[in-house]
């Protein structure tokens, strides 16, 4: 259920129109929350309008259905936004226009400091968000909370899914080379990455064609959260740390020693042929993978299972790869963010979050991810084609300690959107076969980024 929506995010795609200067995107004239929401009335027709591309938050979905029904005097309209890049390009022209604005919005939680920052999404804790932290993970409970360029702190949207990574792998062909279990750390994932190239000139442990920012990113969470810094207008940006700066060697061996391909790119069709018949061995990614492999990699039914992803020391440490939230932009009028709260926390964490998951969605609350009917996948989250596809495996029991795991402290940037724009032309270098080191990429991104942040009015610093 998540391919429309990670296939566009996770290959990089951004829009070119996307950037959000400080002082353009103010939203202006939003209640703030010190104001008192207006009170639901039972009584009075509400209509919310929605731009969401994923495919459970559609006008015909389950969960659009189940919330009317719950409350008839709300009318949803939802317009499928294409995908993240698409609706974040028309949100943009929107809020540059000062017009054509919908009164939610679905946006991945990378790219939420971007539209929090200058004042475009309405702050909940007018509503009571504040009191929902408990319900969440640590991780998408603080991507949601940001803070303004003016300094207002709060919480600007409500996870909808999350993504922990973990590392999926095709055992048949790990046994096939000889290994005996998954990789506990990056040097044991180079190490195997050398024996099952050596099942032939086509097997690789894993891709990585050099586009995608949001995989990188994820690693540099994992092993070092404190790459990015935003304390109001002052950002830095340190690559340097010795933990990453260790993952870096190790990934640019395998990049030499042609042990992952640079060539396939993700989410092709030769992509999902690779992960389908065991070439493509393992794939390091989010939580929320599971239904994609089943749709369109059948061919490896059976050979999949799921373990924790490596670190640098083997101890458990994770960090999270894609994942989206639904926001109210502030210029939405004040009795229609009223109704337009209901849907979220229906969606978030009422009856819509259970029919989500039911769909295949990864979730955010902390709750589901305890229940031992969603870690066996069976019961209220029965997933009987993925248990197959996986062996019989309790996948979920993995991917929810893969939560819990998640490395605290990260921020993305405020324009990680369109510092991302940047990385294909920057770290992509290293796997185009230019000659340019992995760490020479990352600094040239490094300096792509202050020189784009400054552009906006940030005050950026590179470290190291």
């Amino acid at each position: 259920m998540r391919f429309s929506t990670m296939k566009r995010a996770l290959a990089g795609t951004v829009a070119a129109g996307v950037t959000l200067a400080l002082a353009a995107c103010s939203g202006g004239g939003s209640p703030n929350s010190t104001t008192a929401a207006p009170s639901f009335d039972a009584n009075k027709q509400y209509n919310v309008s929605v731009w969401a591309w994923e495919p459970t938050i559609q006008q015909d979905s389950n969960v659009v259905k189940a919330f009317e029904k719950q409350y008839p005097n709300i009318k949803v309209a939802v317009t499928n936004s294409g995908g993240p890049s698409d609706e974040y390009t028309s949100l943009s022209n929107a809020l540059q226009a000062g017009t054509g604005l919908p009164d939610v919005g679905q946006i991945e939680y990378y790219a939420l400091p971007q539209y929090a920052i200058g004042s475009n999404l309405a702050d909940l804790t007018r509503f009571g968000a504040g009191d929902l932290q408990g319900k969440y993970t640590t991780g998408t409970w603080n991507s949601v909370n940001q803070t303004t360029a003016k300094g207002v702190k709060g919480v600007y949207a409500l996870p909808v899914d999350s993504g922990p990574m973990a590392l999926f792998y095709n055992e048949a062909t790990f046994k096939k080379a000889g290994i005996s279990a998954p990789p506990t750390t990056w040097d044991e994932f180079y190490q195997d990455a050398v024996k099952i190239h050596a099942l032939g000139s086509n097997y690789y442990i894993t891709t990585d064609s050099g586009s995608d920012a949001g995989f990188l990113t994820s690693l540099m969470w994992q092993m070092s959260p404190g790459a990015f810094k935003t304390d109001g207008q002052n950002v830095s940006v340190n690559f340097s740390d010795p933990g990453f700066a260790k993952f870096v060697e190790t990934w640019q061996k395998l990049i030499d020693n042609h042990l992952i391909s640079t060539s396939v790119a993700s989410w092709s069709d030769e992509w999902f042929r690779g992960l389908g018949d065991g070439s493509i061995a393992s794939l390091p990614i989010g939580a929320w993978m599971p239904a994609n492999l089943l749709a369109h990699a059948p061919a490896a039914k059976g050979n999949f299972r799921v373990a924790p992803m490596p670190s640098l020391d083997g101890k458990p440490v994770n960090s999270e790869n894609g994942g989206s939230s639904l926001a109210i932009m502030s210029k939405s009028s004040p009795d229609t963010q009223v109704a337009a709260y209901k849907f979220l926390d229906f969606v978030s964490n009422g009856e819509g979050a259970k029919l989500r998951v039911q769909a295949g969605n990864f979730p955010s609350l902390q709750a589901t991810l305890d229940d031992p009917s969603f870690q066996s996948s069976t019961g209220d989250y029965s997933a009987p084609d993925l248990l197959g596809y996986f062996g019989g495996q309790q996948y979920n029991q993995v991917l929810a300690q893969s939560a819990k795991a998640v490395n605290s402290g990260w921020s993305y940037l405020p324009f990680q959107v369109s510092a991302n724009s940047k990385f294909a032309d920057t770290v992509g270098k290293a796997y185009n076969g230019s000659g340019t080191p992995l760490s020479k990429g990352l600094s040239d991104w490094a300096d792509a980024i202050v020189a784009l942040g400054n552009g906006q009015g940030y005050k950026v610093t590179k470290v190291g």
